[in-house]
């Protein structure tokens, strides 16, 4: 079984050579491979990464202008080759050694897809924005409300899915709001979904987060928009 490591990339240069470092380091009972896709970065990354080039475990691809991370997460999509998808950041908000936890569900032939979950659990995580928090969490209940999932964070980054699951969808989002999108779409299919308590090392605006306020605002549309409106896949 292999696993497919789907790494959207943008101006994290500070980060990048750190997280693959660490995610290759990583012991897992799977073949795997990283699929970095670069959204265009301005930072010194796409440098970095066209130095490091690609290989059979570690695949680059680059976007020739910035299309946000959902545009980012399909193209890795596209390219990945395994039996499951497993997404993370490149900001190491996120730990990769959790990789076992995540995927234990699956490969008990309980689960279709994993979540992690930030809100659940006795690890750690740094404190830091409460209206980010609290905005996290009305989001995921909104979404919940459409979805009839008891889930406790839709906006996670750590998400696990089988191969045919991102298979039956299709995805349009480019932004943030991949993460309400995919959440209502999975719903749909009926598939059966395990959340996992993580860690969470969140950092910033200084130190490099991207997402604002308009991105919370889109998320209630794509909410919205998929919970009343659209079939199952599209």
């Amino acid at each position: 079984m292999k696993l497919s490591i789907v790494i959207p990339c943008y101006n994290e240069n500070r980060t990048i050579a750190t997280l693959i470092q660490q995610v290759l380091a990583v012991s897992l009972p799977l073949e795997r491979e990283l699929i970095i896709v670069d959204d265009f970065s301005t930072d010194g990354t796409r440098a970095f990464l066209r130095a490091l080039k690609s290989t059979e475990q570690v695949k680059i691809i680059f976007h020739e202008t910035n299309r946000g991370k959902g545009a980012a997460l399909r193209t890795g999509f596209q390219e990945a080759s395994g039996d499951l998808v497993l997404i993370q950041d490149a900001d190491l908000e996120y730990d990769p050694n959790e990789y076992p936890r995540l995927l234990q569900p699956i490969l008990d032939g309980k689960a279709d897809v994993v979540f992690g979950s930030r809100f659940v659990g006795s690890e750690s995580h740094r404190v830091l924005y409460f209206w980010h928090s609290l905005a996290n969490r009305f989001l995921t209940f909104l979404s919940n409300m459409f979805t009839d999932l008891n889930l406790t964070d839709m906006e996670v980054c750590y998400k696990v899915f089988k191969r045919e699951v991102l298979a039956q969808v299709i995805l349009e989002e480019d932004r943030f709001g991949f993460e309400p999108e995919v959440t209502a779409k999975v719903a749909r299919l009926g598939c059966a979904i395990y959340e996992v308590g993580i860690s969470y090392y969140g950092r910033t605006y200084d130190e490099g987060k991207k997402i604002n306020w308009k991105d919370g605002i889109r998320a209630i549309y794509v909410i919205l928009k998929y919970g009343l409106f659209k079939s199952k896949t599209g």
